[in-house]
């Protein structure tokens, strides 16, 4: 994204707490399309880089982003498909490249092993192995996330499938479905980007970003409209719903849809939580999306995001299905196998800091097994690469009912115990490791965050619980 974001006036010291003009139109992340190939793979080319961005008229700020200056392109593919990245650093620094929720084999998932160097170009290629789902890709650097991502490295990941084009959901890219990915900047008032940081969370502003647009609009045209909602911040939780209260629908979590439909008013999405959702217009509607307060020091504030505008005359939308998948809850057996995991402070898992050489768990591939997190102090999440996990009770109690589908990253508040039934994929490596790890950047990069490797069922006694970090400490 080169040039302007936003083509309003300068944003207040009070941020999106201050009263919005609405008047810059939303951005759309633009859809990359693959190389065309005769093999079948899909190949996506992606490069890191720096660039300018203005997210107040006419003041410059410095961003890196995927080809372009800040965010990336919306990367789409079908269950099925065999993809191909190309992933290129121009950055001054290593980074990595994370698929955030994506099923694949470890060497591919682009956590703190899978470093590129500057000048340096990764080609990981794998085959989509999971059902319809609105994922997300950023950098995975070990101690040094949040700055990558804070600094505009996100974009998301949309995944396609038979079952899900049956369902006549809104699916046409920018006109009835849209991302709507939510990141919030400390703004100078000269237009750059302030990077201090609060002593336990790490960066928390006040100017609320969709899209890297600030102030924004968007205008619908169908009675029906998607949000793919995604919560690219550092820290910041939001508690999601419409200036009017009107009610919604939510169809899909992290990793997949929901069995049926289920209507709320309000979402709450922590850091790298999604919520796949259908809102109804009629003739003239002008609504604005909101975050209000909640209880915890991450969520504190009432903020205005997006002022949604529908036009004086709306294609008609076909009904929401009153079923949306056949798959069955993810659901572990009596029997299954408990691991039980502490969050300590801000930078410690079960009272270890992260260590690039150590493995913390391992699994037998396939394996369903229920994982049971304490939080014992203030606001933590918690996110798995590769598994999915049905949340089974926060503290005891069900989750709301738009949560119970599949996810890769729950919110656990001030402490509280998760309690998740978790699903680990087939693809085994005993030396090359998944992360599971706050996603509450500074944590993960302060060491909130362990190792695990899956492999084949009965081999776990003779795995080793060293490895090499190829040259990363």
């Amino acid at each position: 994204m080169s040039g302007l974001v936003g083509c309003g006036g300068a944003g207040s010291s009070e941020g999106n707490a201050a009263p919005l003009t609405y008047t810059n139109r939303l951005r759309l992340p633009p859809l990359l399309e693959p190389e065309a190939d005769g093999d079948g793979v899909r190949r996506f080319a992606l490069t890191l880089q720096t660039g300018m961005t203005e997210f107040f008229a006419g003041k410059p700020a410095a961003t890196w982003g995927f080809n372009g200056s800040y965010l990336g392109p919306t990367l789409r593919a079908r269950k099925g498909d065999r993809v191909a990245m190309k992933v290129t650093n121009q950055l001054p620094e290593s980074t990595t490249v994370h698929w955030h929720g994506m099923r694949l084999p470890a060497v591919m998932d682009g956590g703190p092993h899978q470093t590129i160097e500057p000048k340096a170009t990764w080609t990981p290629e794998w085959k989509i192995e999971q059902s319809a789902t609105t994922l997300w890709y950023h950098p995975h650097p070990h101690g040094a996330t949040s700055m990558h991502v804070y600094r505009g490295l996100a974009g998301m990941f949309i995944i396609d499938d038979a079952e899900a084009d049956g369902l006549s959901l809104p699916s046409s890219y920018g006109v009835d479905d849209f991302p709507i990915i939510v990141q919030d900047k400390t703004i100078e008032a000269n237009g750059t980007l302030s990077e201090d940081t609060r002593p336990t969370f790490g960066i928390m502003g006040n100017h609320i970003l969709v899209n890297g647009t600030y102030d924004p609009f968007l205008e619908v045209t169908t009675s029906r409209v998607r949000l793919r909602i995604l919560n690219a911040s550092n820290a910041r939780t939001y508690h999601l719903g419409f200036s009017d209260g009107r009610p919604f629908h939510v169809i899909g979590t992290d990793s997949g849809m929901l069995r049926k439909p289920v209507q709320t008013d309000r979402v709450l999405l922590s850091p790298a939580e999604r919520a796949d959702v259908v809102v109804e217009f009629a003739t003239g509607d002008e609504v604005v999306l909101q975050s209000s307060s909640g209880d915890d020091d991450i969520d504190e504030g009432d903020f205005n995001l997006l002022k949604i505008r529908a036009a004086g005359r709306l294609k008609a939308s076909p009904a929401l299905p009153g079923k949306l998948t056949a798959a069955a809850p993810i659901a572990a057996s009596p029997g299954a196998r408990v691991r039980r995991f502490t969050l300590n402070g801000h930078d410690a898992v079960n009272k270890r800091e992260m260590d690039m050489s150590r493995i913390d768990e391992v699994i037998p591939a396939g394996a369903l097994e229920i994982w049971e997190i304490e939080n014992t102090v203030y606001a933590h999440n918690f996110h798995i690469h590769e598994a999915a996990f049905r949340v089974l009770s926060i503290d005891g109690k069900a989750p709301p009912a738009y949560a119970d589908g599949p996810k890769d990253t729950v919110y656990i508040p001030p402490k509280a115990t998760a309690r998740l039934a978790v699903q680990f994929g087939r693809h085994t490596d005993p030396v090359m490791p998944y992360m599971f790890h706050c996603h509450i950047l500074r944590h993960e990069d302060e060491g909130m965050m362990g190792q695990f490797v899956v492999v084949e069922p009965g081999t776990e006694g003779s795995v080793s619980r060293t490895i090499p970090t190829h040259g990363h400490g």
